[in-house]
């Protein structure tokens, strides 16, 4: 009851009416205000901003036509290698020979190239169809370079004509020469099999390692081309690395997709 009667009491007294009411510290008006502005802040890159993606998979460096695989036409031994890795083949050129019941057979190129890689040595028993030589589809040395970049089937679908690649190359230090840049110059139609894969790189072991999580999308890359570098191609960097680059090089491609609002996230 005495509670009461003093709150009554200061309910009916007019002391300190003339007194400003404090509305909020300074404290508070230094945090209101920096909420203001970092809300403006958001709604405005909401609207005029942009977010951009990236779709990352594994590439190869080679010329444009891509490579085949030699393969014997008959069964039995190999008595002469008349090509050698890293030779110009021309076309119809022969390669080596293979002795047979019947006779000796020249093995010959179906198409003008350079030699990857040899799969035979003379005395070597090969059967028909055996692998005996990848060709690299080639006819000049100084022809340009192009990067496939292996992207997951899924993510083919987004990915345009001309978007800008950078290239990790494995046999480039990225933090002392940078990345090589490029623009995506077609997208295949349909993902490709280990087979399409290896009978293009000339690399049955390229062709498994590049399809081993599925079926993927060929994304051919055109390098930029720049004359103040050794290499001939534009890198992050002015110089690039002090050497040329060469086919069947591995890297690892990083393709810029188009830049997305987030304002179209929140509306429906």
């Amino acid at each position: 009851m005495q509670f009461r009667q003093q709150a009554l009491a200061k309910l009916q007294s007019p002391e300190e009416l003339d007194l400003p009411v404090r509305l909020a510290r300074p404290q508070g008006w230094l945090v209101l205000s920096v909420t203001l502005v970092a809300m403006v802040a958001a709604s405005v890159w909401a609207v005029t901003g942009s977010v951009s993606s990236t779709v990352s998979a594994p590439a190869v460096l080679t010329h444009g036509r891509g490579s085949y695989i030699l393969q014997s036409p008959v069964a039995g031994q190999v008595t002469d290698v008349l090509a050698e890795p890293g030779g110009q083949l021309a076309m119809n050129a022969p390669v080596l020979k293979v002795r047979t019941a019947e006779g000796e057979t020249v093995v010959r190129a179906v198409a003008a190239g350079r030699v990857t890689a040899l799969a035979a040595s003379v005395g070597q028993i090969v059967s028909t169809g055996a692998d005996l030589a990848a060709v690299e589809k080639v006819t000049r040395a100084d022809a340009p370079l192009y990067a496939t970049v292996y992207v997951p089937a899924k993510s083919a679908a987004s990915i345009p004509v001309g978007a800008a690649v950078d290239l990790t190359v494995q046999t480039v230090p990225a933090q002392s020469y940078g990345v090589l840049r490029g623009r995506v110059k077609s997208v295949d139609p349909a993902p490709q099999s280990a087979r399409q894969i290896a009978v293009f790189l000339g690399d049955a072991q390229l062709g498994e390692q590049l399809s081993r999580d599925g079926r993927p999308v060929a994304v051919l890359v055109q390098l930029e081309r720049a004359t103040g570098t050794k290499s001939g191609y534009r890198w992050s960097t002015s110089d690039g690395p002090p050497h040329a680059l060469t086919s069947m090089t591995l890297a690892d491609g990083s393709i810029h997709l188009a830049d997305q609002r987030p304002v179209d996230w929140l509306l429906p």
